[in-house]
This record gives C-alpha cells, sequence and structure tokens, in this order.
C-alpha cells in the first residue's frame, strides 16, 4: 500500500472538532463558524446570509454544518447562496469537516459554515 502525505499549501484545515468547539490553525473557535482556505471566525448562524454571500467569487460550494444531526437548510438561506452562484451542500457538522478538509487538499474553491455538535 503506498500512503501519500496530504498538503494544504498555505490553506489550514479543520484539526478537530468538538461539543461547541472547532479548532483551525491550533486556535479553538467556539459556537457557529465560518472557515475559509485563507480563514475562520465566528458565524451568526443560519439567519445569517450576509457572511457566506461575501464569498461570491471566492468559493463554488459551502459546506453547511447542520450540527450532530442533518436537517434542512432554510429555502432563504439556499436561495440567496445559489443566487450568488454557490451551491450548498448540506450535511452534519462530522461529514462538513471531513469533505472540507478532502477538497481543501485538492485546491478546490469551498468554505464550510458549521453549526457546533
Amino acid at each position: 500500500m503506498r500512503l501519500t502525505e496530504i498538503t494544504y499549501g498555505s490553506a489550514q484545515p479543520i484539526e478537530g472538532y468538538g461539543p461547541g468547539f472547532f479548532r483551525v490553525g491550533g486556535h479553538v473557535l467556539r459556537g457557529a463558524t465560518l472557515i475559509t482556505p485563507w480563514g475562520a471566525g465566528p458565524w451568526d448562524g443560519l439567519e445569517d446570509t450576509a457572511t457566506p454571500l461575501a464569498l461570491a467569487g471566492r468559493i463554488d460550494v459551502l459546506f453547511l454544518g447542520m450540527g450532530q444531526d442533518i436537517a434542512h437548510a432554510p429555502k432563504a438561506f439556499r436561495t440567496a447562496l445559489e443566487a450568488a452562484d454557490i451551491g450548498v451542500e448540506v450535511m452534519n457538522t462530522p461529514a462538513a469537516c471531513r469533505t472540507y478538509n478532502v477538497l481543501l487538499s485538492e485546491g478546490r474553491r469551498i468554505a464550510a459554515a458549521l453549526l457546533p455538535v
């Protein structure tokens, strides 16, 4: 079996998560978080479409982590992002973290808006 080391260039992957927090770049972020290849910070949750919309033209897909269990994204949230040509992939937060890291290693134009588990 051949193993290949994953590299992220200058981008920082999601290093870990747990009850109420995410770890990115050695920093712990509490609560809902928006993570991009160039930074991570707090996010005001599903009522906040402005912050993800500011990524228009910089990302192609937003992974929406809905917490421990998968749930539907609010229609207004999805509609606003799709109108800005940002695809929305809804999944539970653990799956969103894993998917984000894999596609980040491929150099994709992605971001993750995550509700904590």
